[in-house]
């Protein structure tokens, strides 16, 4: 039997010329360039630019999305993109970095505005893209996801308070434009809060639909449907939504009233539930409750619920061995939502409800992309940080909508994507001055680098 040596045997060495790890990052400066991002962040930050500066802040900016696109999660974490000037320019040292950032959240208001105003005008433009179809519906709702989360902290940073879920860090409102089955989503707004917010703000939600509401381009604010969990369930909430004449589909509490009109609903009134193929759903069902809900608002409140809305809840047996709450029916899971749809089969309303759980796999890619822990001390540098992570989140997005459509890279989270193409290693080679980049021949996905690069090409102005 042939023996082999281990990889351990490996030896390492200094002194191989010309190698740029992370090639596969060009794709996301490429991206950058092509849909103007880079001149956007430039022109939206002068006024933050000091005299005599020798780094546009702009710049400044690009370089910390690349890098927390990549997989970084701290200012420090800019050194990887610095020792590649051939790839990526010349990189501001963290010095200058931390000055910038500490510059913009001593004027955070304006600075967020500033950002914000060039995240909308470079999403207006990736969706715009003549050869390549918008990455939302061209008919039909165009849904935006609400969705709370707890951001852990590992330190006394400001406004790092205990949470619900008896942790300690903060409590951000997120929200996403969903792509649907064949894509990924894309950030289009977060309100930073102390960890002790609750979840059922109002107040917040309104806030940061209307910061949505303007990072979309006019013309599709109007089929905008706003979904979300109990926790956007705030009668005020959803007054808010029916008055800007906006779609929802929002979660609601399985209070008792609602329990106790459960059992008034006849058997035939209940549907099989859906799948996301179109095939029946085992063991749950779905049903319009509206009509047997003697009072949707409590005697002490002058104020109903909007007119329009219904209720619609689902049914479902448990697996084995979980826990029923104490509004759940005759051994049934029972979950409500509100909609002001009206027509279409309530099974068709369920799923697209249903499917908000979409949200929570862009939550869990935002994390991973630089908004697992806060990185910075105060409030509104941390403030900062998320804006910048949603920007890093979005350039990935729209580097896989122009330029890797129609692969299954399309729909790659991530992390998948900096193991697979953003990390892979490559030759710089200068003749007859031109800089090729030259990638591994027999590296798998280096044809889909290739691919996109040549797409990415075809945009250019």
């Amino acid at each position: 039997m042939q023996s082999r040596r281990p990889h351990s045997s490996t030896v390492l060495t200094t002194g191989g010329e010309s190698l740029t790890t992370h090639s596969g990052a060009s794709l996301l400066r490429q991206t950058a360039d092509i849909i103007g991002l880079t001149k956007t962040l430039s022109q939206a930050l002068s006024p933050w630019r000091a005299p005599l500066a020798i780094h546009d802040p702009g710049k400044i900016v690009l370089d910390l999305t690349t890098a927390i696109a990549l997989g970084g999660d701290c200012l420090a974490d800019l050194a990887a993109i610095r020792a590649q000037p051939a790839l990526f320019g010349h990189v501001a040292s963290d010095p200058t970095v931390s000055r910038l950032i500490t510059r913009l959240a001593a004027d955070a208001p304006a600075a967020l505005a500033a950002l914000r105003a060039a995240h909308a005008i470079t999403r207006q433009r990736v969706w715009s893209t003549a050869q390549v179809p918008a990455p939302i519906p061209q008919d039909g709702p165009v849904i935006v996801d609400l969705d709370a989360t707890i951001l852990a902290a590992h330190s006394d940073k400001e406004g790092a308070t205990s949470t619900w879920k008896r942790t300690f860090g903060f409590h951000p409102i997120l929200a996403f434009v969903d792509h649907g089955p064949g894509g990924t989503g894309e950030y289009v707004g977060g309100t930073l809060r102390i960890g002790r917010a609750t979840a059922n703000d109002a107040g917040a939600h309104i806030n940061l639909t209307t910061d949505v509401l303007a990072q979309l381009p006019e013309d599709v604010r109007n089929r905008v449907m706003i979904r979300g969990d109990a926790g956007a369930g705030v009668k005020e909430f959803i007054w808010h939504l029916h008055n800007a004449d906006l779609s929802y589909s929002i979660g609601l509490q399985a209070g008792q009233r609602i329990a106790a009109a459960i059992p008034r609903v006849p058997r035939q009134a209940w549907r099989a539930a859906i799948d996301p193929d179109g095939s029946r759903r085992d063991g749950a069902q779905v049903a319009d409750i509206s009509a047997w809900i003697e009072d949707l608002a409590p005697s002490w409140t002058a104020r109903p619920w909007p007119p329009g809305m219904r209720i619609i809840a689902r049914r479902e047996r448990p697996n084995p061995g979980a826990q029923l709450g104490l509004t759940d029916v005759d051994g049934w899971r029972i979950t409500i939502f509100a909609t002001n749809i009206s027509g279409g089969r309530v099974a068709e309303h369920e799923l697209t409800h249903r499917l908000r759980a979409r949200a929570e796999d862009r939550i869990r890619c935002l994390k991973d992309t630089g908004a697992r822990n806060l990185p910075l001390h105060s409030f509104a540098a941390n403030q900062i940080w998320l804006q910048i992570v949603g920007l890093a989140n979005d350039l990935i997005a729209w580097t896989q909508h122009l330029a890797l459509s129609g692969t299954p890279a399309r729909c790659w989270e991530p992390k998948t994507l900096r193991l697979r193409l953003f990390a892979v290693a490559g030759r710089l080679v200068s003749s007859a001055r031109r800089r090729t980049l030259r990638l591994a021949r027999d590296w798998p996905w280096s044809q889909l680098l290739l691919t996109g690069q040549h797409r990415l090409a075809a945009l250019s102005p």
